[in-house]
């Protein structure tokens, strides 16, 4: 267990001595990240590697829409700095899913949902094919992505 946390600490190690100021601030804040999820709750606990590529996603993805917001705000330099951060946090987390394959697991979710029910689904179905969808591309998919394709698919 703490595959993901050990990879991070060696990072450090490695970004300190290389002096990567980028690279050690953003594996710093990941291994803060996760060491937070850990104390949160009633008790501490550690986590498992799903649960720290969880966190690792979830920073990755406050990072994508920063960088979003600050293009939007005409800050191009700070919108680097975010999607370098992202970039970073990357190279831990699986290999994410392309456009196609998120579309395959989308179209196999609608048809067990139209199995299930005995009709295509309509948009009122959609939470039922999300719940499908959802844990299948966990860590390796946009949701946002995930629930554009089941709305396209539903209409």
């Amino acid at each position: 267990m703490a595959a993901i946390k050990d990879r991070l600490k060696q990072e450090l190690v490695a970004a300190l001595k290389s002096h990567d100021e980028a690279r050690k601030s953003t594996v710093r804040m990941a291994l803060a990240a996760i060491a937070n999820e850990e104390v949160a709750g009633k008790a501490a606990k550690e986590l498992t590697d799903a649960e720290e590529q969880t966190v690792l996603a979830r920073e990755s993805a406050k990072r994508k829409d920063s960088a979003e917001a600050y293009t939007a705000g005409n800050r191009p330099e700070l919108a680097a700095k975010e999607l370098a951060e992202a970039a970073i946090l990357a190279e831990f987390l699986p290999q994410q899913l392309t456009e196609a394959e998120l579309a395959a697991i989308v179209a196999e979710e609608v048809a067990a949902v139209t199995a299930a029910l005995g009709a295509p689904p309509t948009m009122r179905q959609m939470g039922q094919v999300m719940k499908g969808v959802t844990p299948r591309i966990a860590g390796r998919g946009d949701g946002k992505t995930a629930a554009a394709l089941v709305k396209a698919a539903l209409s």
